[in-house]
């Protein structure tokens, strides 16, 4: 029988590409609310009252009053995934990162409340949490975190302006340094103090790259770059959807990387550009904002939460 699931929220950007990845899939179940029901809350908690899972794809508040009428139902509560920020670092809710640790994919698949990752998190994520795990990155060291997104990720009004060429080629934006993603990088990178973090967006649809600049002699013991890298390989040596791009594969690049090769997938690339004769390193992570940082994602959850991984 087909698992039953309920995107809330279907119309928006990330809900789209769900339900468009969902739709052609045998073990998947489609459920949809009356459109002039989406605000009625006794229709939506009838309707989650019948369907294995709910993704939802809302603004936080929203997000949280979905949460609250699922809750409602009690032991007939579906599984949830919430794409929103809302409960990316609440009690009783699994971070949806599977690669993570070691046993966070069977976290996620044992769990009723998942909370998926934001885009820029998990290319930050990613890179840090190995490192300091290591030791190589100590957890109250200064982290400033750089970022540049395609024009997706920031919901309809921006998609909207720059395909009407209403918006600059490219942008630094949160520039009071409060960005919503901060608290999750800094609860699941192990970090003890709070990273700087300075997004950006380009006039390009979707990619993204993340990357994190490295004084490697301010660092305990002076790590080299190839130790860096031998410390994310081995993190992610069981292979799946993150992979660490060695020095000889690099070398093709001449030194440039692009935002956009990984777009339509679930990848993510993690680099470590170094040079140790100056003992610096920039660490990069490339994903699709809308795959591995979004959507894509979102369905690597749904696949380990109804057990169709």
């Amino acid at each position: 029988m087909a698992a039953r699931v309920f995107i809330d929220g279907e119309a928006g950007t990330t809900g789209l590409l769900i339900r468009d990845l969902l739709a052609a899939r045998a073990d998947i179940e489609i459920v949809s609310i009356d459109p002039d029901k989406r605000k009625d809350a006794g229709a939506k908690r009838d309707l989650m009252a019948g369907v294995d899972l709910v993704i939802l794809c809302l603004p936080d508040d929203a997000a949280k009053e979905s949460v609250a009428l699922a809750a409602e139902l009690g032991d007939r509560a579906p599984k949830i995934l919430d794409a929103s920020t809302a409960h990316r670092c609440a009690a009783g809710w699994v971070y949806g990162f599977a690669e993570l640790a070691s046993g966070q994919a069977e976290a996620i698949a044992g769990a009723k409340l998942v909370a998926n990752p934001g885009c820029y998190a998990t290319g930050a994520i990613a890179l840090l949490r190995p490192l300091v795990d290591a030791g190589l990155i100590p957890a109250d060291f200064p982290i400033t975190i750089n970022a540049v997104s395609g024009y997706s990720g920031g919901g309809k009004s921006m998609i909207a302006d720059y395909e009407a060429r209403r918006a600059p080629d490219f942008e630094l934006y949160a520039l009071g340094l409060e960005h919503k993603h901060i608290p999750e990088i800094q609860a699941y990178a192990n970090l003890t103090r709070r990273a700087l973090f300075v997004p950006s967006v380009a006039d390009f649809r979707q990619g993204m790259i993340v990357s994190i600049p490295l004084h490697l002699d301010a660092l305990p013991g002076q790590p080299t770059g190839p130790a860096l890298e031998a410390a994310l390989q081995a993190h992610y040596a069981g292979g799946g959807f993150v992979r660490v791009i060695a020095a000889d594969a690099r070398a093709a690049e001449a030194g440039k990387l692009e935002p956009q090769a990984l777009n339509d997938t679930n990848a993510m690339e993690l680099r470590v550009h170094a040079n140790d004769a100056r003992k610096h390193a920039v660490l990069t992570a490339r994903l699709d904002n809308l795959g591995k940082g979004a959507s894509r994602a979102a369905v690597q959850n749904l696949d380990l939460m109804l057990g169709l991984a």
